[in-house]
């Protein structure tokens, strides 16, 4: 767990328990805090997950296709006489 506490913001208990709403505001941004006790981490904080997939996130990584995309390339077209003899 001290592995990750170069990586994650650590707060103490006291400093969670007076700024628990940015800390929150924080974790719901994505953000994963160490809560210590002096200097033991004792809790990590992190976004609560429902279980659903979200895939907004990713909605700017959508590839559209021409429509040609699916059509005959005609350099293929002797192979493709090839595999299907008539």
């Amino acid at each position: 767990m001290l592995c990750y506490s170069f990586i994650m913001k650590t707060v103490t208990i006291h400093e969670t328990k007076t700024h628990l709403s940015r800390l929150l505001r924080e974790v719901e941004a994505g953000e994963t805090l160490i809560i210590a006790r002096g200097n033991t981490p004792v809790a990590r904080l992190v976004p609560f997950h429902d279980g659903k997939r979200r895939f907004d996130a990713l909605s700017d990584l959508l590839v559209r296709m021409d429509e040609t995309f699916n059509d005959p390339l005609e350099d293929f077209a002797p192979y493709m006489a090839a595999e299907n003899p008539r």
